[in-house]
């Protein structure tokens, strides 16, 4: 039951040729034999789990069942989920116990979806590697000596390992699009605004996005359609129709506009990764679409205006973690300074404190001006270019990580060359504009991806793309050996 799709899941629990209550128990089975090895699921509830497929097969029986009732899923550990830990991979809220669940969770279990348990990542979603969870790290299905990319590993390991059919993710800078790469799998992050923010523990509210992460299109598109949506919630919810995301999977790539930019296809990539990518550009060609180099010129920029923005939003929100309301707090504190000071100190890895510190600094005064305003200034001339290469093309694709994935502790100790393995990905949460990484090869074995970039709420063309590419290829099918 594990190798089978999300479409094949739901249509056989339709057809009652399996219960939810079998498929849950397989899932529940493979995870307590497997996910020892790969560490990627930080809370595993299961009674929780098999009440729900309980009460998806009594849906299902009565006729009233969602669009994915009694479908398993994992939940990222940075969505709020209703009496069940969310740690957000933070010893600082190890004990955290939300009250309510994040309208991603309420929406997917309104539609019928199983909860399996929470994945683990990155601590508050800071890091490309997986390497900083309090939980330890994660460690990737195709080769367990090095990293599932982060800060969405652990929901990554999780589906390319088949311990779930499908997990939530979020992406801040690549969060979704880096692991997907780095594990051989589908994974979109969406139009800025398109899915609710509400119940997600933010680290840098104007670029964090909830998405999917699945092993194909045609996977992530059903599980996306069942929790896009406006939210009231969400004061940066958009508030426009969502469209079937399936209805569109197959339409032709004949004279599709697709654009390369000429600063992705760059010295720092990896040369099996270029050719893996050329390669899927003349499949898309020989499906009908047109190729043709465009520029990104402000796209080198991305990474220091992200690593000057994304601190200084993750520097306020997580001011909120003090000891005082919930989440840890130190032992025996001598006064109110002392628990704020130990609490956040010993509460907080290193990384998390490193980008406090930074966005502390760019928003302190004398240096807004200097840093945090001018790097919002280059957020909007790489809008910029977006807006008119969009005038040009319809899809923007090139690689989705610079090279396949990395061995543990390889880049863990500079952090800069481990902020530029999101080069790619950064830019397209700076513009909000919608991004997914598709498999399309493998170098020394190891898995690699293509990104591929839409116009603002155009996610169904970038699946669409995506999804022909698919049928046309079987690197979304290749799975990790030694993972019975």
């Amino acid at each position: 039951m594990h190798e089978l799709s999300l479409e094949a899941i739901r249509s056989a629990l339709a057809r009652r040729e399996f219960s939810a209550l079998e498929i849950t128990t397989h899932f529940l089975d493979r995870i307590a034999r497997i996910d020892p090895r790969l560490n990627a699921f930080v809370t595993v509830d299961r009674e929780t789990a098999l009440a729900g497929a309980r009460a998806a097969d009594a849906a299902l029986a009565a006729g009233t069942a969602g669009p994915l009732c009694g479908v398993p899923i994992a939940h990222k550990d940075i969505f709020c989920t209703d009496g069940m830990r969310t740690s957000c991979g933070s010893r600082m809220l190890g004990n955290f116990v939300p009250p309510y669940d994040a309208t991603v969770v309420e929406r997917l279990a309104a539609a019928g979806c199983v909860t399996l348990g929470k994945t683990n990542m990155d601590e508050f979603a800071m890091g490309s590697s997986n390497e900083t969870s309090y939980y330890g790290p994660v460690r990737n299905p195709w080769d367990r000596e090095r990293v599932p990319g982060g800060s969405s590993g652990g929901s990554a390991a999780a589906v390319a390992a088949r311990l779930a059919p499908v997990a939530t993710a979020t992406d801040t800078g690549g969060s979704i699009r880096q692991p997907a790469a780095l594990c051989g799998l589908t994974g979109i992050k969406p139009t800025y605004g398109r899915v609710s923010r509400h119940g997600m523990i933010a680290f840098a509210s104007s670029l964090d996005q909830g998405g999917v992460l699945a092993r194909s299109a045609a996977d992530a598109a059903l599980l996306l359609g069942a929790m896009a949506g406006f939210d009231p919630r969400d004061s940066t919810s958009i508030d426009a129709p969502v469209p079937d995301y399936c209805a569109s999977l197959d339409a032709d790539l004949a004279g599709l506009r697709i654009g390369v930019p000429k600063e992705y296809l760059d010295a720092g990539l990896h040369p099996g990764t270029e050719r893996a990518v050329r390669a899927g550009l003349a499949e898309l060609e020989r499906l009908g679409a047109r190729v043709r180099e465009i520029s990104l010129p402000h796209s080198p920029l991305s990474v220091p205006a992200y690593y000057v923005i994304a601190p200084a939003e993750c520097s306020t929100n997580l001011a909120r973690f003090d000891g005082v309301r919930y989440g840890y707090r130190c032992a025996d504190p001598q006064d109110l300074f002392d628990m704020y000071a130990r609490s956040r100190a010993e509460g907080f890895g290193d990384e998390v404190k490193r980008r406090i510190l930074v966005g502390t600094y760019a928003l302190s005064a004398g240096y807004y001006d200097a840093y945090y305003r001018k790097a919002q200034q280059i957020r909007r001339l790489i809008a910029q270019d977006f807006h008119a290469a969009f005038a040009e093309v319809d899809v923007i694709a090139g690689p989705a990580s610079p090279s396949p994935a990395f061995r543990f502790g390889e880049k863990s100790t500079d952090p800069v060359t481990m902020y530029l393995e999101d080069i790619y990905t950064i830019a397209a949460n700076l513009a909000g504009v919608p991004a997914l990484s598709v498999p399309v090869g493998l170098v020394d074995g190891l898995p690699v991806g293509m990104q591929l970039i839409g116009r603002h709420l155009d996610e169904a063309r970038i699946l669409n793309v995506a999804h022909r590419f698919q049928q046309a290829t079987d690197w979304h099918l290749r799975r990790p050996g030694g993972i019975d």
